[in-house]
């Protein structure tokens, strides 16, 4: 996999973290869109954290899907535990090496590095502010997948806590803690700001760029430096193939370098066989969501076709619900046999549903609206199998 820096996008999203641009609100904290394998976090390790310690940040980063068995909350807790050791003075540091996990900060505040966040512990906001203290510096706390803090009481308890550290940190003009919230569904992460009691109510969540016509200008040059017989690369075939892709540099980069082998047996132009490869991977993706699909028994496919249409507005037990699911079925479906179905959708490896510690449930895999939405404009909905539509039981 190459290295295509986007230092741009990481200076002007750094300025306006630090409150420098002229409008916006991610002083308040950054919310960033995208869709998994298209960047997002090699973006945000390679070009955002760097850009931000250049401007003389403290850089604390977590990923939520490092470990989804571990509570978030703890998780970025410990992130922030992790990011203060080294501030804590040599005599801390000897104290933590020896085993005590209580240091005494510039003689007086006692942390207990192991239970920051938690009741009895050292609050976030104290932890972060000591950061900020000790270091001399701003905060920057980057949380990626951060709509999986919602899964959890701890992790949603964590949001809250951030939010009131932020009020804490900052003033009209000066920014000492900076948050980027980042997600590969941009639905789930709406979750931290669309409704009263969120967390961050009021604030924006954008989508962030996809790669685009200088990475693949950039792609370009390297085939036709390395291979000159080549030249001139059809850029515009090369920006054809990667949306088809669905802007995956990882899936465009191993076709790419298929297609060039030495061994391949591609014959004309590589563009071509390309463009092929890249239909070929989006038919494996959408027969892989067919294949879920149909492989569920009757109660879980038609929460799941409710849950597709709907999208943020589902509702999983409302009468217009259970009237939908009585329709696709052909039988009654009760409230408690729609949980059951839930449940079965959230237990499934790998899970095809997402569900809040509020209860709110959505699908996991963003990518199957766009495979739901262009499957029902083609009327090519629901799938059928060979069986018949619905075939399995759900007594099986």
């Amino acid at each position: 996999m190459i290295a295509y820096p986007r230092k741009q996008l990481a200076a002007e999203m750094v300025a306006a973290l630090r409150g420098e641009a002229l409008l916006g609100d991610a002083h308040n904290g950054l919310f960033v869109a995208a869709p998994r394998r298209t960047g997002k976090t090699t973006f945000l390790q390679a070009d955002l954290t760097p850009a931000l310690q250049g401007a003389g940040v403290v850089v604390a980063y977590v990923d939520l899907w490092a470990d989804p068995r571990r509570d978030p909350g703890l998780l970025i807790a410990e992130v922030i535990g992790r990011a203060l050791e080294p501030h804590l003075g040599v005599v801390a540091r000897a104290a933590h090496k020896a085993g005590l996990d209580k240091v005494k900060v510039a003689g007086a505040l006692e942390i207990d590095l192991r239970r920051i966040g938690q009741v009895d512990g050292t609050t976030l906001a104290e932890a972060l502010r000591l950061l900020h203290t000790a270091s001399g510096k701003p905060v920057a706390l980057i949380i990626d997948e951060a709509q999986h803090a919602l899964t959890s009481e701890a992790g949603e308890a964590a949001m809250t806590a951030l939010k009131s550290a932020r009020d804490q940190l900052n003033r009209p003009g000066q920014v000492n803690l900076m948050l980027v919230m980042s997600g590969s569904d941009r639905d789930k992460l709406m979750r931290l700001v669309n409704t009263s009691g969120a967390a961050f109510y009021g604030s924006q969540v954008q989508r962030m760029p996809s790669l685009g016509p200088d990475f693949i200008a950039h792609v370009a040059a390297l085939v036709e430096a390395q291979r000159p017989s080549l030249q001139p690369v059809d850029q515009q075939a090369l920006a054809q193939a990667f949306e088809v892709f669905g802007f995956r540099p990882q899936f465009f980069m191993a076709a790419l370098g298929q297609v060039l082998s030495p061994l391949a047996t591609v014959s004309g132009r590589f563009e071509g066989a390309l463009m092929e490869a890249a239909r070929q991977q989006q038919g494996r993706d959408e027969a892989q969501m067919e294949s879920d699909f149909l492989g569920l028994k009757p109660t879980e496919q038609a929460v799941l076709w409710r849950m597709l249409e709907q999208g943020s507005k589902f509702r999983p037990y409302d009468g217009e619900a259970l009237r939908f699911y009585r329709a696709a079925t052909g039988h009654p479906v009760s409230a408690a046999q729609a949980q059951k179905a839930l449940e079965a959708l959230r237990q499934r490896t790998p899970a095809l549903v997402w569900k809040s510690a509020r209860g709110e449930y959505a699908v996991e895999d963003a990518g199957m609206h766009r495979w739901y939405t262009e499957r029902v404009a083609a009327g090519a909905w629901p799938p059928t199998s060979p069986q018949g539509w619905l075939a399995l039981d759900d007594a099986d």
